[in-house]
């Protein structure tokens, strides 16, 4: 067996374990179209950490902590764990944040897209169109010349264990203490077991880091070296979901009356645009983000900051969309987030064209 066979032959058996876990996780009690969404996860999460007053979506998610601890195992197992920083945190800062207004205008992230297609939500195929354009934006920028700069290692290697040690911590007390918020109703208290949630986070976190996932990166290799393997474990995904909805019952073609989803076709392209664009300018969607952080990357580290605080503000100004559609506010902050990311990478450009 070639090395080349060899590599397909992981990524098919990730794509596989992904999807074992993901159905697992829907069967379990997460919500609708909801197995496992890393955006709307970390918001849960910052509800529950009280950032957010947001009585529907407030509780601590085994799998966000799953996912880091996951990667952190995976890496140091593979010998892959390097304690690294450096590389424009603060902008990953903002990247994050942003990222995460587009992903809760849309109403989940790159893999909870991809779940919601498998589901047959039509606006989730509406919403893959705005990925894929920002991504593609994304692409110019970085042939244009675009980038971060490079990380490099840390003085101290323990910079790297701070996250999954923070998260470790948090997740023993949401076991012996009541101190975190829990939803009576809504999305935040439909959940698995925690038994069941927290190994579905361990085992996709280590996946994901074995196999490189990554929903924006497999759509920008195929653009710039037209390498089609980022795809492989991302399609078996969507097939394994997409059987078990049919074999279910849980499959139901349309735009209208979708779990946790609107119909606001522009919204939910410009929403899931600005989650493609600065992830592509960032190197990875959010999924990515929480794996190179349990991996070592202070930066992305910085970036899961972003994103938690960036949850909390799309509740706390009414940001977020709902079932019901998106808000003013929403709206006006997806236009702006597109103006900010369009300046900051012409900014970058032009800097690195002097």
């Amino acid at each position: 067996m070639n090395s080349l066979t060899k590599e397909r032959l992981v990524l098919a058996v990730c794509g596989v374990i992904a999807a074992a876990v993901a159905i697992t996780l829907a069967a379990a009690g997460n919500p609708g179209n909801m197995a496992i969404c890393v955006a709307c996860f970390i918001r849960d999460s910052a509800g529950a950490l009280k950032l957010h007053t947001a009585a529907p979506v407030q509780y601590l998610r085994p799998e966000i902590i799953g996912i880091v601890l996951g990667a952190f195992v995976m890496s140091i197992a593979g010998r892959e764990f390097k304690s690294t920083a450096g590389s424009s945190p603060l902008t990953r800062f903002f990247l994050g944040f942003v990222m995460s207004i587009g992903a809760l205008v849309f109403l989940g992230c790159p893999l909870r897209m991809i779940l919601r297609m498998a589901a047959g939500d039509l606006n989730a195929w509406v919403g893959l169109v705005g990925f894929a354009a920002g991504i593609m934006v994304g692409v110019f920028a970085l042939k244009k010349g675009f980038s971060l700069g490079r990380a490099t290692a840390t003085l101290h290697k323990s910079e790297g264990y701070i996250l999954p040690a923070v998260l470790l911590v948090l997740f023993v007390l949401s076991l012996v203490t009541s101190l975190f918020a829990v939803s009576a109703e809504g999305p935040g208290s439909k959940h698995a077991p925690v038994a069941i949630s927290i190994i579905g986070g361990l085992a996709f976190g280590a996946l994901a880091q074995k196999s490189r996932l990554c929903f924006a990166g497999g759509i920008r290799d195929v653009a710039i070296a037209r390498d089609f393997s980022g795809l492989i474990v991302i399609g078996i995904l969507f097939a394994g979901v997409l059987v078990y909805n049919l074999a279910t019952g849980h499959f139901t073609v349309g735009f209208e009356s979708q779990p946790i989803a609107h119909s606001e076709a522009l919204w939910n392209i410009l929403g899931l645009f600005v989650v493609g664009l600065s992830a592509t300018l960032m190197g990875g969607c959010p999924l990515r983000q929480l794996v190179l952080a349990g991996s070592g990357s202070a930066d992305s580290a910085v970036t899961f900051l972003g994103l938690l605080i960036g949850a909390a503000f799309c509740h706390n100004f009414g940001i977020a969309s709902s079932p019901t559609g998106t808000t003013f506010a929403g709206q006006v902050m997806t236009v702006v987030s597109i103006v900010a990311l369009a300046v900051l990478a012409a900014v970058n450009i032009k800097r690195a064209d002097a």
